[in-house]
């Protein structure tokens, strides 16, 4: 509960202050604890840092795939999980922020990022899943769903930045034009029917 609290805490100051102006004592004001209680579940910014940031990468994946109907066929899961991550800016805005500024900050001694593409392994094994029922429903063709799956999140996660940059952007039609585009080239071609007015001969 505690623990909890002071996540949500660091996430909504991070996304007010941005990274350097949260500081722990901060945290600790915005949470409602006392900052030796902050210190006693994390040894550092460093630390509370990196667990909110994972804390809420999961949360976000989780709202998607709680508000897209899961049995339906994979294209179509496709399309509903892309148009909810488009609306993450107005619906999860401070988590996006927070996540955004942590994961530009937050470096390990020697400079490298401490919260990256490591943390989405998790996220890729879904999608490797998830493709992998489309290729058995016989709706995707055949393809590396590893390779897929990296390729799917950084089309996301560029449409993320982007709309992020520019507001004006029609996030809707973003969406639909993303979706468009991963669902024809992973669908399994149809097969072709008789040329128009062409006739069938009957033995």
């Amino acid at each position: 509960m505690r623990r909890a609290q002071i996540i949500e805490a660091t996430v909504a100051v991070v996304a007010e202050l941005g990274y350097e102006g949260a500081s722990m004592a901060r945290i600790a004001e915005r949470a409602e604890v006392s900052k030796g209680l902050v210190s006693h579940y994390f040894a550092d910014k460093d630390q509370l840092m990196e667990t909110a940031a994972r804390t809420t990468l999961v949360a976000l994946r989780e709202h998607i795939a709680g508000a897209v109907d899961l049995t339906a066929p994979v294209p179509e899961v496709i399309r509903g999980a892309i148009h909810q991550a488009a609306r993450l800016d107005a619906t999860h805005r401070s988590e996006l922020t927070a996540l955004r500024q942590i994961s530009a900050n937050l470096r390990e001694a020697d400079g490298t990022r401490r919260f990256g593409l490591a943390d989405y392994e998790e996220t890729y094994r879904g999608q490797e899943a998830l493709f992998r029922r489309g290729q058995d429903e016989g709706t995707l063709r055949d393809f590396d769903t590893r390779i897929m799956a990296i390729t799917y999140q950084g089309a996301v996660d560029t449409m993320l930045a982007y709309l992020h940059e520019h507001p004006e952007t029609d996030a809707r039609h973003y969406a639909d034009s993303l979706a468009d585009i991963i669902i024809a080239a992973i669908s399994r071609p149809r097969a072709a029917g008789p040329a128009p007015g062409a006739r069938h001969l009957v033995p």
